[in-house]
């Protein structure tokens, strides 16, 4: 069996917004942000784990990027 690697906002965006959203689910959870892409393009990204330690990791990871 293959080991599930959690996406990180920095796969996607090169900076962020400084706002974020978190959705709840019944199985999980959706971290919505926005910024600008590795190409420079505005872009709002949505990113779902199952885990709130998954959670609490994309929130650290968007106080570390560079803001927009």
């Amino acid at each position: 069996m293959s080991k599930i690697v959690p996406v990180k906002i920095s796969d996607k965006l090169a900076k962020v917004n400084d706002n974020y959203q978190i959705y709840m689910y019944d199985n999980g959870f959706m971290f919505e942000i926005g910024g600008r892409s590795h190409t420079d393009d505005w872009v709002t990204t949505k990113i779902l784990v199952n885990h709130t330690s998954d959670l609490l990791d994309l929130i650290n990871e968007a106080t570390i990027l560079p803001r927009d």
